[in-house]
């Protein structure tokens, strides 16, 4: 098989290709921009694996005008700065030692040991420079069929790092087959493996459970998270219940999926801290979830919360309570996001003050969200 592609042929790429073959070294595409230029996918990160050493590498990229970073040179990773792209140029690697977590390497001079290392079949797709394809390890058939499958003995290469576990269902989301159900080989390695997950550090599995969930349809692979035992050690707590119905409800009101919005249909009381959330995700994340038990309507929701997380908010509701959505509520909650609120602060001072002043205004807030928004200025101050 041979594939073509902008980012293949584009100046700045080939660039990096003849400066180590013209060297006598090997210029390898791998893993996600291989499998995605095969399937059609966007690709976003250009990895080049060599069989030049990393210090080598560096010296070839200054020699050629280009700008080498060590971004990762103990690992044998030299970031290649071309054409104001980054490109990762990695060297042939064999784990020496695991431990869970993280890997003692040695370099080789073999692509198939630099296979062997990886996570699934289809990550382990190389392509030369002109575009034509190695597939070491079978990985292509796996690829085109749309199976997720470990490299070799599934519990060796979770064993050597127990993010894969998070990893098998986060591909299985973006590129399995759903009908085909998840490999039963993998599941077993992964239940047998789910205390591993303890020694992962709560920011690489919410960076995990970001992918995962923005997915086009993550329901499938969380409900096999749960059933292996995954989703209870990563989020105690969780309830995917709701995740399947949420996911039919964004088909149906045409809106984009969002990650926290389906964090929100199933997360266990710290799920903030669990995965680690930022400030603001965490705020976003209580405001949704305080949302759906509130008993604000659409077009309160719009005004106070804005359009996006009044129909996060109302989705989540209907897919937690199982009740009929209306379409039309989206609609109402624009009206009330685009509805400007007729008094200011200024206009009811000095009579009010301090907290004095904040209660007036929300006595007046709600009487002109019970009016559908008609009130006037004039009506709220004169007969409010």
């Amino acid at each position: 098989m041979r594939i073509a592609a902008d980012w293949i042929t584009a100046d700045h790429t080939q660039a990096i290709c003849r400066m180590l073959m013209d060297a006598g070294y090997k210029a390898l595409f791998v893993g996600g921009c291989v499998r995605n230029a095969i399937i059609g996918a966007p690709v976003t990160d250009i990895d080049i694996a060599t069989d030049a050493r990393p210090e080598v590498v560096m010296e070839l990229a200054k020699d050629a005008g280009l700008r080498p970073v060590p971004t990762g040179i103990d690992h044998g990773t030299v970031t290649v700065i071309a054409g104001g792209i980054p490109h990762e140029v990695t060297t042939f690697r064999r784990d020496v030692e695991t431990d869970g977590r993280r890997a003692v390497v040695a370099f080789s001079n073999r692509v198939e040991d630099d296979a062997r290392r990886r996570d699934f079949t289809m990550n382990a797709l190389y392509a030369d420079a002109f575009g034509t394809v190695f597939d070491p390890l079978d990985g292509l058939q796996d690829l085109m069929a749309r199976r997720v499958r470990f490299i070799e003995d599934a519990a060796s290469r979770i064993s050597e790092d127990y993010l894969r576990i998070l990893r098998f269902f986060r591909f299985h989301a973006w590129y399995g087959d759903e009908a085909e159900g998840l490999d039963p080989q993998a599941l077993a390695a992964i239940a047998a493996a789910t205390e591993g997950l303890a020694q992962l550090s709560r920011e690489r599995v919410g960076a995990e459970m970001r992918k995962l969930l923005s997915a086009p349809d993550p329901a499938p692979s969380v409900a096999a998270m749960r059933a292996c035992g995954v989703l209870t050690r990563i989020l105690p707590g969780a309830d995917d219940r709701a995740l399947a119905p949420l996911v039919h409800l964004e088909a149906e009101a045409g809106i984009a999926p969002d990650w926290l919005t389906r964090l929100s249909a199933l997360t266990g009381p710290d799920a903030a801290a669990r995965l680690r959330l930022s400030r603001s995700e965490e705020v976003r994340l209580c405001l949704l979830r305080d949302g759906i038990g509130s008993t604000r309507g659409a077009a309160e929701l719009g005004f106070r919360h804005g359009y996006d997380d009044a129909c996060a908010i109302l989705l989540l509701r209907t897919a937690m309570i199982g009740t009929f959505f209306d379409p039309a509520v989206l609609d109402e909650a624009r009206k009330g996001a685009q509805a400007e609120f007729p008094v200011r602060a200024a206009d009811l001072m000095p009579v009010f003050s301090g907290p004095a002043l904040g209660r007036e205004l929300e006595r007046l807030k709600t009487l002109w969200i019970s009016s559908g928004f008609t009130s006037t200025r004039e009506d709220l101050l004169n007969h409010g």
